[in-house]
């Protein structure tokens, strides 16, 4: 029997609702493009000016959002906010004044010469400006590069990526327009939480608001790249994220949404990995709120950046409810909200790096609707496979303890794995370890098939039965039968004798179906990309645990196949159904 999903509070709807906002790993959308010094400071300072290629001086020079730290009288010479303000000037009131030649400000015109101003006080309180970059580093020298030369380790570089996603939601209300000229286009729509499940940028001089006071040995809490947070800049330093961390981040989604406090999520990660946290999230998150997922292929600020728009989008998406179905809980499952059109969470998937790059898998949907510029939210059909609340393999419908598999006596055999600690949080030391095998013809090395052969295969089983008691393999085979040379298949059978279980897809895009097999210890994987399968199986290992292994992987008794592609049909269902 399935645990029954416990019954929520009735989320208060308003016109205001709440949403909470996950940082993910390298991610473009909460990245920026480095900080470079402004003309302006290197005037100040005597430092070599930024040119143009033939040498001239940069006729605009660098402005970057920036605080004021003391209130300023500011006047804007009238009509130069667009080229064509003079040629309507009768429409206008009268400035507030004029600048003489000296700069004075005068209530009346003087001189025909005299400049129309509007006078602006501005103070602390107003917000973000675009105003020159004067900082420099501390060698006195201009900001050139991320760091303090081309090619700085990560001790004498900067961080381009935000540590959470508030700032670039301040930005997008400071300075994003909407198709009337109005700003504060996410402030307007809803309230936001902002939560660091495995962000892209970290404190490593200290968390905010730390004091020495606050720890007993004296040290100020510091985040480590590479465990706490994941970037790739610089580019020739990157820090990506490991297995543990997929589990931090699920305890860390689940924990937030349990809460009953959001009507939806929002998710932000890097765009050549988002489709698996999607889809991840999709399979294991026991929620009934929609869970929308943005990236951008360019960073903020830069031209033409794509997830600021992404973002506004999926807002949009939460607030106008179209996921949910009669009973009030979401009947899509999580989605990728990018370049104004709504992808299933399992079949969205990068294909180029640049807006518009995402596109479907599996030859047979995943598109499912339209938003933002061409009119309001709007989804052309649900999706018929399992999620979320509905998902067969959720945290809620994970056991505490699973069976996996270890090393005995120069053999494999079952043992207990606990998969939650006691307040039913995954365990990071019990992820499963799910790896890749591709199929190529002309592989094998010679017209021996024999098994031993794929030494790949067969290292990484011995390396599972010392390491990871939940694991398996996807096969990457031809398409869309999935299926791999005589020794790939032969290695993976033995694989599956000692109790890792191998789904079979088609290689790269396929549009077909990997066909059911009965009787067959391999699990066919529907029409799911490999990246897609592995997530899926790192599920069900969780959900349903290891094969019983056999007692000789080469010698496999009819008993002992009948248990373990038994065992199997659990997995076999849910692939055919999530």
């Amino acid at each position: 029997m399935h645990r029954a999903i416990p019954p929520r509070p009735p989320l208060e709807w308003d016109a205001c609702p709440r949403i909470a906002v996950f940082s993910g790993a390298t991610a473009t959308i909460q990245n920026s493009e480095p900080l470079v010094t402004s003309n302006k400071a290197r005037a100040r300072h005597g430092l070599p000016l930024l040119t143009l290629p033939d040498g001239r001086p940069l006729p605009e020079d660098i402005v970057r959002p920036q605080r004021l730290a003391a209130p300023v009288t500011v006047y804007v010479e009238a009509f130069t906010a667009h080229p064509l303000e003079a040629d309507a000037a009768d429409l206008y009131a009268a400035p507030d004044g004029y600048l003489d030649a000296d700069g004075a400000f005068l209530g009346e015109r003087a001189a025909d010469t005299d400049t129309p101003v509007y006078r602006v006080d501005l103070g602390p309180e107003d917000g973000l400006l675009q105003l020159p970059y004067m900082a420099r580093t501390r060698h006195g020298t201009a900001w050139d590069h991320q760091g303090l030369v081309a090619l700085s380790g990560p001790d004498e570089s900067r961080q381009t990526f935000y540590p959470d996603a508030s700032r670039i939601f301040e930005e997008i209300d400071r300075f994003g327009l909407d198709e009337s000229g109005r700003n504060n286009m996410l402030a307007g729509r809803a309230q936001f939480d902002f939560i660091r499940a495995a962000p892209s940028g970290g404190y490593t001089g200290g968390l905010p608001g730390a004091r020495r006071t606050d720890v007993g040995d004296g040290d100020i809490p510091v985040e480590v790249r590479g465990e706490d947070f994941f970037y790739y800049r610089p580019a020739h330093i990157p820090e990506g994220p490991a297995l543990p961390t997929l589990a931090r981040i699920t305890n860390t989604v689940q924990s937030t949404l349990t809460t009953g406090s959001y009507a939806g999520m929002i998710w932000l990660e890097g765009s050549p990995a988002v489709e698996e946290s999607a889809y991840w999230l999709n399979l294991l998150i026991d929620t009934t709120v929609p869970i929308s997922c943005n990236a951008a292929q360019r960073p903020h600020g830069a031209l033409s950046a794509d997830g600021d728009r992404n973002i506004v989008d999926s807002v949009d998406y939460i607030r106008s409810r179209i996921s949910l179905g009669s009973d009030g809980a979401d009947a899509v499952g999580a989605v990728l909200v990018q370049d104004e059109q709504i992808f299933t969470a399992r079949d969205g998937q990068k294909a180029d790096a640049r807006p518009g790059g995402f596109v479907t898998t599996g030859g047979h949907g995943g598109i499912i609707g339209t938003i933002g510029a061409p009119g309001a939210p709007m989804l052309t059909f649900w999706p018929a496979k399992a999620h979320t609340h509905r998902s067969e393999v959720n945290l809620t419908r994970i056991p505490p303890e699973t069976a996996g598999v270890h090393r005995l006596d120069g053999g494999a055999a079952h043992r207990p794995v606990r998969v939650k600690d006691g307040d039913g949080a995954l365990r990071a030391d019990a992820m499963p370890k799910v790896s890749f095998v591709k199929y190529a013809r002309y592989g094998m090395d010679d017209y021996n098939d024999d098994a031993a052969t794929e030494i790949e295969i067969v290292a990484r089983v011995e390396r599972n039965l010392d390491r990871f008691p939940l694991s398996g393999f996807v096969l990457e085979g031809n398409a869309p039968f999935g299926r791999g040379d005589e020794a790939q298949m032969g290695a993976l059978r033995r694989a599956v004798a000692q109790g890792m279980p191998v789904v079979q897809v088609g290689r790269g895009n396929a549009e077909g179906m990997v066909p059911t097999r009965p009787g067959s210890p391999f699990i066919a994987g529907s029409n799911l990309t490999a990246t897609k399968a592995r997530l899926l199986l790192m599920a069900c290992l969780l959900r349903f645990g290891a094969p019983p292994p056999a007692g000789n992987p080469d010698a496999v008794t009819a008993e002992e196949w009948q248990a373990i592609v038994c065992h199997l049909d659990r997995f076999q269902r849910v692939f055919e159904t999530h």
